[in-house]
């Protein structure tokens, strides 16, 4: 039988994990010497691409020496830190790749934890060596810290390092010997991680991932822990609550390149994906079903907050989208569980009107961003954090906020933070910056990052992950300034935007088609403004004396998604089509607000 390594990619956000992972491809030459392939071949999805994060974990298998590598690339952000967990259970090492300036990031931290949690062998990648300013040897220091910080066995502690560029394609055990290829750390791989073991007896198979095809459906992925599977053959799946239901394996994949192979019988040791199995949850066991031997139950993680969805009602809907209608809502939604584990979708009282619950900001925007792409026009309102009731106190999830910024504004981040109950926890000097850690509620973070990106002039880089639940911090303020909102239909004009300048900040550039109740931009004052920007100059047939005054208009604020999503009041919604992003209040009428305002 053929041996096999399974080791999982485990970096921080833009350290070059993917680029590492493309080019071990391309040295195994799973592609023919024509092909042509471009970069960053795992992250397939345009999102993955624009972003430059990988949103889905993926598996791919290399053959090197005779011996098969499952490669288990890996999320790198927190909000999609539940798929890291599951994922890593299906691997005996992990590839620590870490970037060689900025060294071990939190997000690494809490992955790292969980793998060496698991027991896994730890081999470090110190990358993009050839930058300047990089610093190896401390960041290897780092990292030993860091291990010893999470309480690695001494084997762990032992680790063996690599060091080189993904980017240039060169991999070595000395960063100041560049050699011209990565075999080195191919080689490291095959020395190091231990062999997949393949024990014989009862099959145990355990989903810990899925994917879905709209020609077979669900389909289970995961490790083959113990005996072997066989196509066609009936077995049992343990469920959560200790039953055993009888089903049928269809069909056998293993990983094979880029993609999956087809195969008769899978043993164990090795990754495949299972075809035909109905009814099956993630941490499900997959064993003989007269005399089952169930593995450890997978947690999920929790959302941490939640959405209101509901259909386009604004005057222009089902102008730019081909799905407007609660039933599309609800089918692509419902369609999203099917494959999104951490998300979770709740009925309400009215048919059009959903609660999506989702890991943090970027996990929803994903969705919602995937949506407009497909031809889905939707509302959204504010982002609500969950709370639960632990031990009779009323709890709210806290979150590790760690900022990097230049050392003259950091005194305005800390100021920021601690006014939404941010504690900080760590500030240290990390060359010309400052590394500050805090801990912060939640709700603190919705709308923190427009404001530290204007108090620093964008040069602030701010990750966050979820830590525990607490009790409640007391009273946050939201956004102290309140919109201005349009009080006609139809284009402003230049002329009108000119003479308002003075009471905010504009969204709308002139000759955009505005509705009465849209959000067109941010009031000076802590109320709400309704002003009419449609009205246009008054001409006659007199020439003025002197120059007319040319209007001279500030360029609009443009929000990102996840930037307009954090910027919106409990009183607006966010209005989505695949052209356009508008704020606008959730009442259009003076009368639909007295309305509401009668009911609260």
């Amino acid at each position: 039988m053929q041996s096999i390594r399974n080791i999982a990619i485990i970096a921080h956000v833009d350290h070059g994990k993917t680029t590492l992972v493309d080019k071990i491809i391309h040295a195994s030459q799973i592609f023919r010497e024509n092909q042509e392939t471009g970069d960053l071949i795992l992250d397939n999805n345009d999102l993955e691409r624009e972003r430059g994060i990988t949103i889905l974990s993926k598996n791919v298998s290399v053959v090197y020496k005779g011996v098969k590598i499952n490669i288990i690339d890996t999320p790198g952000h927190a909000d999609f830190g539940g798929e890291v967990e599951r994922v890593l259970r299906m691997a005996d090492g992990v590839l620590l790749l870490v970037d060689a300036f900025e060294g071990a990031m939190p997000q690494t931290r809490f992955v790292l934890g969980k793998a060496l949690e698991l027991g896994l062998t730890p081999i470090v990648v110190v990358n993009k060596v050839d930058k300047e300013n990089c610093r190896p040897d401390e960041v290897h220091e780092q990292v030993f810290d860091l291990m010893f910080n999470l309480d690695a066995t001494e084997e762990q502690l032992d680790f063996h390092t690599i060091y080189g560029s993904s980017k240039q394609g060169w991999m070595s055990t000395d960063w100041q010997k560049p050699t011209d290829n990565i075999f080195p750390l191919l080689d490291k791989i095959l020395e190091v991680i231990p062999e997949a073991p393949s024990p014989d007896g009862i099959p145990q198979f355990q989903v810990t991932s899925l994917d879905y095809s709209s020609f077979v459906g669900r389909i289970a992925i995961g490790r083959v822990y113990q005996g072997k599977l066989e196509e066609g053959k009936a077995m049992g799946l343990t469920k959560a609550d200790g039953s055993v239901k009888r089903v049928r394996i269809k069909e056998l994949q293993v990983f094979e390149g880029l993609g999956r192979a087809k195969v008769a019988e899978v043993k164990a040791g090795d990754l495949c994906a299972i075809v035909g199995l109905e009814g099956f949850e993630i941490g499900d066991t997959l064993t003989d079903f007269d005399n089952p031997q169930p593995l450890k139950r997978l947690k999920i993680d929790e959302p941490t907050m939640n959405m209101l969805f509901t259909i386009n009602n604004s005057p222009g809907f089902g102008s730019e989208g081909k799905f407007v209608t609660s039933r599309h809502l609800r089918e692509r939604l419902y369609k999203e569980i099917e494959k999104n584990l951490a998300l979770k979708i709740q009925d309400t009282d009215s048919e059009d009107k959903f609660l999506v619950f989702g890991r943090g900001i970027l996990h929803l925007s994903v969705l919602i961003e995937t949506m407009r792409r497909e031809g889905y026009e939707l509302m959204v309102g504010q982002p609500q954090v969950i709370y639960k009731e632990i031990d009779g106190k009323k709890c709210e999830p806290i979150e590790t906020l760690v900022v990097d910024v230049p050392d003259n504004v950091a005194g305005k981040v800390i100021e920021l933070a601690t006014q939404r109950k941010g504690e900080l926890k760590i500030m240290e000097p990390k060359g010309d910056q400052q590394h500050l850690e805090f801990e912060i509620p939640s709700r603190g973070l919705i709308g923190l990052r427009n404001n530290v990106l204007t108090a620093t002039a964008g040069e602030a880089v701010m990750n966050h992950r979820f830590k525990e639940y607490q009790p409640m911090k007391g009273e946050i303020k939201g956004r102290a300034n309140g919109s201005l909102i349009s009080m006609e239909n139809g284009p402003g004009t230049a002329y009108s935007i000119d003479k308002l300048q003075d009471r905010g900040v504009f969204f709308v550039a002139p000759g955009e088609e505005l509705y009465t109740g849209q959000v067109i931009g941010e009031h000076s004052r802590e109320n709400d403004l309704v002003v009419n920007i449609q009205k246009g100059k008054k001409l006659t047939n007199m020439r003025a004396s002197g120059s007319d005054d040319n209007s001279k208009i500030v360029p609009p604020r443009r929000f990102s998604l996840e930037e307009a999503m954090e910027y919106i009041q409990k009183d607006e919604y966010l209005e989505i089509t695949p052209q356009s992003i508008r704020m606008r209040k959730i009442w259009l009428d003076e009368s639909t607000r007295l309305r509401m305002a009668k009911k609260d």
